[in-house]
């Protein structure tokens, strides 16, 4: 049976600004109306035999990862915690470790997926898995590598070597991403795949080549993980333990320096989504090239990608943009540029601006929340909290709070009164006041919060009890 292991991080910060450090890529629906990029992959597993998938995430998605697995029916799933990001290799060694750990004598078969990645034909994908399953179970490190459409030169690539059996070969080498003469050569000679990041191999050979070769990401992760707390369905690793250890990708850990590599070529319509022109590439587009999404007008327009989130977007006289608009941003890039949209990320980061954090409609594990206005001394939210759930019970040193109930029932707790907040009613929370805020419908419950006060952060939270375990 196949563990199918999710690696879930990064932040996609050349898909900015629909990409957010606290929202990234593999969360969002870019390709699939209905499902995120995340969930996508979990439904490629569909019709396999595998188990629940493990996936790894970072610290401060947990609770978004949760909620859309729970979406994917996959309510139950255990998600390991990285609270510092490590890179692949020290990734895959927690998802190893703690396979190991609930196997007994067994030696767990692990396919290794990212959750940002587009594969347009699951058929192939789990017939190129299934080819990979026999070299697996012969101790094989199994990629994947992915059969080039046109020379790329944003992607690494694998020399494939002598052929083992029909579409499963020898790996002679990985080689950095070329030039674009370089590129060519690689898809006239027909020996070179992408290298796509996927793998398949049992826990056991993984942490031995590991152990051969960087014996010091082992041992880090082996500490950092048997020091490991549980909370609800997540595995918290020791931070202070975790941090010690190398960032490092599993190529350069691992699969560069084995003799025990091996590829299957794959075909299936593969791309990682790493920019918006890669986007435009996979997406269905008009007569004249356009891939338009939201509300958009477009005139004399031509090989234009438009995504407008919450206004009209109305182009004319333009070829070969991407144009996307957000709540709190605007992005207009041409395509041949769109590799260096991080840069602007890294300014607004060096800015002190937020707008690479979050969007202005923030997730929590008890709804969401989105700030419509704000000023010197006030801030305006439009709150929606999921029936049952339940938000801290806080205080804040510097802001009072007034709450209008839209629609549903809000049970509020005001320093030592609890009571009831129906439609079209409002309560008010002064500055230092112990409070709570709770649904115990069986609708949302949506309302209007204003804060007014000094200062206005998020920081600015005590919390005395949390049943979602923040601090």
């Amino acid at each position: 049976m196949i563990h199918p292991v999710i690696m879930a991080g990064g932040t996609g910060s050349r898909l900015w600004p629909l990409s957010r450090q606290l929202n990234p890529k593999q969360f969002l629906k870019l390709t699939d109306g209905s499902l995120s990029m995340l969930q996508s992959t979990v439904a490629r597993l569909d019709g396999m035999k595998a188990e629940k998938p493990l996936l790894i995430c970072n610290e401060e998605h947990r609770f978004l990862a949760a909620e859309q697995m729970r979406q994917s029916g996959q309510d139950d799933v255990q998600i390991i915690l990285e609270p510092h990001g490590r890179n692949t290799a020290p990734a895959i060694a927690l998802a190893a470790i703690q396979l190991c750990e609930h196997a007994g004598d067994n030696d767990p078969l692990m396919l290794v997926l990212a959750a940002d990645h587009l594969i347009q034909d699951t058929h192939a994908f789990q017939n190129g898995v299934a080819k990979a399953i026999p070299l697996a179970q012969r101790g094989s490190l199994v990629t994947f590598g992915i059969v080039p459409g046109h020379p790329e030169t944003g992607y690494g690539y694998i020399h494939r070597g002598a052929e083992l059996e029909a579409d499963c070969f020898e790996v002679d080498s990985f080689v950095e991403k070329p030039d674009l003469d370089t590129a060519n050569a690689y898809l006239a000679s027909g020996d070179y795949l992408w290298n796509s990041g996927m793998f398949l191999f049992s826990a056991r050979a993984y942490l031995k080549e590991l152990e051969a070769y960087r014996p010091d990401i082992l041992n880090a992760c082996k500490a950092a993980i048997a020091d490991a707390s549980t909370d609800l369905h997540f595995t918290r690793v020791n931070a202070e333990l975790f941090e010690r250890c190398p960032s490092e990708s599993v190529d350069y850990a691992v699969m560069e320096k084995t003799d025990k590599a091996t590829v299957v070529a794959l075909d299936a319509g593969w791309s990682d989504i790493g920019s918006w022109s890669a986007l435009w590439d996979v997406s269905a587009k008009d007569e004249v090239g356009n891939s338009l999404t939201g509300d958009v007008i477009a005139r004399d327009t031509a090989n234009t990608l438009v995504r407008a989130d919450s206004r009209l977007v109305a182009t004319v006289g333009v070829d070969n943009l991407v144009i996307i608009e957000t709540k709190d941003a605007l992005l207009v890039a041409h395509k041949d540029k769109v590799q260096d949209v991080k840069n602007v990320v890294e300014q607004i980061r060096n800015d002190g601006r937020h707008e690479h954090m979050n969007h202005r409609e923030v997730y929590r594990p008890w709804g969401v929340y989105d700030s419509i206005d704000n000023g010197a001394r006030y801030q305006v939210k439009r709150i929606t909290v999921k029936p049952g759930a339940k938000l801290s019970v806080q205080m804040h040193h510097h802001r009072a709070e007034h709450w209008i109930v839209v629609s549903g029932t809000a049970k509020v707790t005001n320093g030592d009164k609890t009571y009831l907040v129906t439609e079209n009613q409002s309560t008010f929370i002064p500055v230092g006041q112990v409070h709570s805020l709770e649904n115990p419908g069986v609708i949302d419950l949506e309302l209007i919060e204003v804060q007014s006060g000094s200062y206005l952060g998020e920081d600015d939270i005590v919390r005395y009890e949390d049943r979602y375990g923040r601090n």
